[in-house]
């Protein structure tokens, strides 16, 4: 019973998070045809307005995000055509991460650089999954594998921990960044206020709940590097 109740505890913080923001944004994206744009529209509008050179704004299949590399501001199929407003509040989001990144925020500049390293610590944990069995096959020593093991491990911890580092920059794109911008350039409706704050934050923790479910993988490497 004891192993049942933890069991639950944990997929409770592992999936919660995500179940949650997945549920916010879906509460949240019913077409509304009194709104005078789509995500998309909003967000090249905004870009416009606020002049923010060099940055442009496409449809995506890979998910909504910023790519400060190429100035991007991509937006997902629902987000970039609908009129929602989920789909207006996720379009301020990644603008906002524009404006940081026109600012030469340091939280943002930071936050690149983690997620370069983290991308090349994947990497390396991805060789290091595929080498083990040759490793051990090769040197015959149980300790080379577990090495490998425990380097691959590593390196998916250092994926997770990284979305946790930087889960500032999240909240400054929707709080002091795309918030003030639909409230003050009267983008939404005052009484739409509190579902915008609720989709802006499961947005801010889109990338943490993801990684959170990551831990699972985590978990099971550890399960098979005992035995």
């Amino acid at each position: 019973m004891l192993y049942l109740l933890i069991l639950i505890v944990i997929l409770i913080v592992v999936f919660g998070p995500q179940w949650w923001a997945k549920r916010i944004f879906a509460k949240y994206s019913k077409e509304q045809p009194d709104m005078p744009g789509t995500g998309g529209e909003l967000a090249e509008h905004l870009v416009k307005t606020l002049k923010l050179e060099g940055v442009s704004v496409e449809q995506t299949d890979q998910g909504d995000h910023y790519d400060p590399r190429d100035k991007y501001v991509r937006l997902s199929n629902d987000n970039y055509s609908g009129k929602s407003l989920t789909a207006i509040a996720v379009a301020a989001h990644e603008v906002g991460h524009a404006i940081q990144d026109q600012e030469n925020s340091r939280l943002l500049s930071n936050r690149t650089r983690w997620v370069q390293f983290s991308q090349v610590t994947n990497k390396i944990g991805s060789i290091a999954i595929f080498a083990m069995p040759v490793i051990a096959l090769i040197t015959k020593i149980p300790a080379a594998a577990g090495l490998m093991m425990l380097l691959a491990l590593g390196s998916m911890l250092v994926a997770t921990l990284v979305h946790f580092i930087t889960l500032p920059v999240e909240f400054d794109a929707s709080f002091n960044k795309a918030l003030p911008i639909l409230m003050e350039g009267q983008y939404i409706h005052p009484d739409d206020e509190q579902a915008v704050r609720s989709i802006l934050k499961a947005a801010a923790y889109t990338y943490v709940a993801a990684s959170l479910a990551s831990l699972l993988n985590i978990a099971r490497w550890i399960a098979i590097l005992r035995r």
